[in-house]
């Protein structure tokens, strides 16, 4: 229970509306980074605030006062993303779950962090929060060896791209300890998990064999 004065927000863009829907379960407030999923091409920066409550018109007042707002180019962009969402969603779904099962069973990976898998700790809260029977498009997992491995992994992928991103039709290879998470304070990192050893693999729309094919491959040489 939240207490009296909370506020409930759910950042879902790695989910996405068609995957589930916090407002649903009297979420106050959904946060979406356009940029990802819902545009979905690589080509936009934008996000979304979204609110079935009063309180959406304190938002739309502060972002009066601050000025941020898409350029109508960016918001046509994202609007012609929305329009594929669901076919894109499922297919990068579909993706990410042979993937993390392709991984789960390779000899250099350690460990897959993907609630799709059965032995994930969330695979039950998955079940129960996404609809279709899908589990997202980011796949995460945990290479033998530490830096030196993730760098020769980085520089032998082909197909797979390597950029600090998510969410387009390229399958993209982060690895978060010097990207995303460059900034937090050692001891932060290792308490969530953001270890020398994790990978972070935006699945794409590629042909699902090949993106398996170039993971091999390059899995081969560390």
């Amino acid at each position: 229970m939240l207490g009296r004065g909370r506020t409930p927000i759910v950042d879902n863009t790695f989910v996405t509306p068609i995957l589930y829907k916090p407002l649903r379960d009297k979420v106050s407030i959904v946060i979406h980074s356009t940029t990802k999923y819902i545009a979905g091409h690589n080509d936009v920066v934008g996000g979304v605030v979204i609110s079935n409550r009063n309180m959406i018109r304190t938002l739309w007042d502060w972002r009066r006062k601050l000025g941020g707002i898409m350029s109508p180019f960016d918001a046509f962009l994202t609007l012609r993303g929305v329009k594929t969402l669901g076919i894109r969603m499922r297919k990068h779904c579909e993706n990410a779950m042979a993937i993390a099962e392709y991984l789960a069973e390779h000899p250099k990976v350690v460990e897959v962090l993907y609630p799709g898998l059965p032995d994930s700790p969330y695979h039950d809260v998955a079940n129960k929060l996404f609809v279709h029977k899908l589990y997202g498009g980011v796949v995460s997992f945990r290479i033998k060896g530490g830096r030196e491995e993730a760098f020769k992994l980085m520089k032998s992928v082909k197909l797979v791209k390597v950029a600090p991103s998510l969410g387009g039709p390229e399958s993209l290879l982060t690895y978060p300890i010097i990207s995303a998470s460059k900034n937090m304070r050692p001891e932060v990192r290792e308490e969530v998990g953001i270890t020398e050893d994790l990978m972070r693999l935006s699945v794409g729309l590629e042909d699902v064999d090949d993106i398996i094919e170039d993971l091999s491959n390059a899995l081969e040489g560390i």
